[in-house]
């Protein structure tokens, strides 16, 4: 028998990815948690941004309430997969994304900048 969910409490409800063109740069922000039920589709739309070819691709993960070791993996995937189709650079700022990056080691391997505009300017 299912467990009956309390209203609002499903993660991929909460979960969302909004797309906005700063050319020549595609910035994805992403809302909600990103967990083992939400990273496939946050993958999914890296993978629909980069069909398109743009140089740059801005993932702002700044507004993230959770972040995972599903999204942490993502995040390391898209890193290494999808470098050679576009620059890849992370928003990351608060607790909820900055500390499991920290906790894991994972602030030397990914490009991660403060806000969208360093992001948007590589600095």
């Amino acid at each position: 028998m299912d467990e009956p969910t309390a209203p609002g409490s499903d993660p991929v409800r909460e979960f969302r990815v909004e797309r906005a063109d700063r050319p020549p740069a595609a910035v994805l922000t992403v809302y909600g948690e990103v967990d083992m039920v939400t990273a496939p589709l946050l993958t999914a739309a890296v993978d629909e941004v980069l069909a398109a070819a743009p140089p740059v691709l801005v993932v702002d993960i700044a507004a993230v309430e959770f972040l995972a070791s599903a999204g942490l993996t993502a995040l390391v995937t898209m890193t290494r997969a999808r470098a050679s189709r576009a620059v890849l650079r992370i928003v990351a700022s608060g607790r909820a994304t900055v500390r499991p990056i920290q906790l894991t080691g994972l602030e030397q391997s990914l490009p991660l900048y403060p806000t969208v505009e360093a992001a948007l300017a590589g600095s």
